[in-house]
């Protein structure tokens, strides 16, 4: 076999490794866009389920929370203006 004969046959068998590799990525990347989809198919419904936390509490719990969260403000002002 010559030189040239022996660095074909190499740069094939090295190609195939090449493919196979390929292959094998594309089919993991498959599935991962799946595995993907399904999980935001999931953060959707979970999102709807959702509500967020003023829809949840009534309106003199909020009035309640905002005067506790400005007695808060007021403190650390003071505290920092100290």
């Amino acid at each position: 076999m010559s030189m040239n004969s022996v660095q074909k046959e190499t740069f094939h068998k090295l190609l195939e490794q090449i493919r196979t590799q390929v292959t094998m990525l594309r089919k993991t990347n498959r599935e991962l866009n799946k595995e993907n989809e399904k999980l935001r198919s999931k953060l959707k419904d979970v999102h709807k389920e959702q509500t967020d936390i003023f829809s949840s509490i009534s309106e003199s719990e909020r009035i309640a929370m905002r005067h506790q969260v400005d007695g808060l403000i007021e403190k650390i002002d003071k505290y920092l203006n100290d």
